[in-house]
C-alpha cells in the first residue's frame, strides 16, 4: 500500500505527559517508611498528618511517592501529569463526559490544581499540570548541573518512579477509558481464548513500555493494586536490592529474572504493610509513532517469565487489599484524596 492508498489516521492524543505520582495505603507506616527510605533509598521531603512524601533520586518533580496511614494495604490514587493547562482542561471535560467524573481539587503538596475521577474500576485517579520542581538542600546537590539531587548510595537508592499495574474485573473495559480519555497508548496485550478474554493490557504516555498496566483480578473484585515499581539504573543494582532484602528480612516473592514481554530484569516483594513493589530495570522503549501492539496468547505468553523461576501462584492469587469478598473491601477505611 502506497501512501496515496494508505487510509487516513486519527490524530492521537498527545495531553498526558507522564504518570506522575502514586499514593500508597499501609496499615504499617512507621514500618514501610523504613522499607523505601532505609532499603530502597528514596528521600523524604515532607511529612504531613498520616502521609510522607518521597522521592527517587533521579525525578525531577519534588515527590513522586506518597505513603499514606491507613486501616488497609493497595493504591490510595494514581495521578497523571498534562503537558499544559490546556490539555488539562480538555481532558477533564473528556472524563466529565464519560460519566467517571469526581471534580476539581486545589491539589496536594507540591502540586496544584487538579481534576479527580474514577477508572471503570473504581480506582482514584487524579490529572494536573501545575507541580513544583525539587530543589535540593546543600547537602543533596549533585555536582552534575543536570541532576536534581545527588546519589545518596542508601540501600538500593532507586532512580525514580516508573509504572503501576492495577487489577480489575474487565481489562477491556479500562483500557479503552484510558485510551480514549487520557490518550496512553497500548504497547503489549495478554489475550486467552482465542481472542476473546484480555487478561492483561501495558499502556503507556512516553516512550516508556508501560506507566499503566491492567491485568485481571481473578477474583472478580474491583479496585485493587498489583504491584508498583521503581527503576534502577543495571541490572546489578537489582541484584544488590536481592542482599539488601535478604539481610533485612525482607520476602522476596520472584526474581532477579527477566520478563519476557517488556524485556525487563525484575526482583518482585513485599513491603512491611503488604504491597507488592518491583525494583526494574531494562525493558525495551517504544519510539516509533507507529508501533503495532504486541499480542500474546496462552501459548507464547507461557508463564511470563524469559528466563529465570517462573512466578509463584501468588503472583496470580495476591493483591492488595488482600480479601476474598467486596464486602470486604470498605472504601471508607481508604482516606484516599486525604485532607493536606
Amino acid at each position: 500500500m502506497d501512501a496515496k492508498t494508505m487510509p487516513p489516521q486519527e490524530e492521537p492524543l498527545q495531553d498526558i505527559a507522564h504518570l506522575g505520582h502514586v499514593e500508597l495505603m499501609t496499615p504499617k507506616p512507621n514500618e514501610s517508611l523504613w522499607y523505601f527510605r532505609d532499603l530502597l533509598g528514596m528521600e523524604v521531603v515532607h511529612q504531613e498528618g498520616q502521609s510522607a512524601y518521597l522521592r527517587g533520586y533521579g525525578d525531577y518533580a519534588a515527590w513522586t511517592l506518597k505513603l499514606t496511614e491507613g486501616k488497609l494495604p493497595g493504591v490510595g490514587h494514581i495521578s497523571f501529569r498534562t503537558v499544559s493547562p490546556q490539555a488539562l482542561e480538555r481532558r477533564a471535560a473528556a472524563i466529565e463526559e464519560s460519566g467517571l467524573g469526581i471534580g476539581w481539587a486545589n491539589g496536594d503538596y507540591g502540586h496544584g490544581r487538579c481534576y479527580r475521577f474514577r477508572d471503570p474500576d473504581g480506582h482514584y485517579m487524579e490529572i494536573y499540570y501545575e507541580e513544583e520542581k525539587y530543589v535540593a538542600p546543600p547537602e543533596l546537590h549533585s555536582t552534575l548541573m543536570n541532576q536534581p539531587m545527588k546519589f545518596t548510595g542508601r540501600g538500593a537508592c532507586v532512580r525514580q518512579t516508573d509504572h503501576l499495574a492495577v487489577c480489575c474485573k474487565d481489562v477491556d473495559a479500562n483500557r479503552k477509558f484510558v485510551e480514549q480519555t487520557l490518550g496512553l497508548k497500548l504497547r503489549e496485550q495478554v489475550m486467552f481464548e482465542n481472542g476473546k478474554t484480555e487478561i492483561g493490557s501495558w499502556m503507556s504516555s512516553t516512550t516508556k513500555h508501560h506507566e499503566l498496566a491492567y491485568v485481571l483480578d481473578i477474583k472478580g473484585l474491583h479496585g485493587r493494586l498489583h504491584h508498583f515499581s521503581l527503576w534502577v539504573d543495571d541490572k546489578s543494582d537489582v541484584l544488590r536490592t536481592a542482599d539488601i532484602f535478604a539481610e533485612n528480612g525482607i520476602e522476596i516473592e520472584a526474581g532477579p529474572s527477566k520478563h519476557n514481554n517488556s524485556q525487563a530484569f525484575y526482583l518482585y516483594s513485599f513491603e512491611p504493610g503488604g504491597n507488592r513493589i518491583e525494583v526494574y530495570t531494562s525493558g525495551f522503549f517504544v519510539y516509533a509513532p507507529d508501533f503495532e501492539p504486541v499480542v500474546w496468547d496462552e501459548d507464547t505468553r507461557g508463564t511470563g517469565v524469559y528466563w529465570g523461576a517462573a512466578l509463584p501462584e501468588s503472583f496470580l492469587n495476591y493483591a492488595t487489599p488482600n480479601i476474598e469478598k467486596e464486602s470486604e473491601f470498605d472504601l471508607e477505611h481508604l482516606p484516599v484524596f486525604s485532607p493536606h
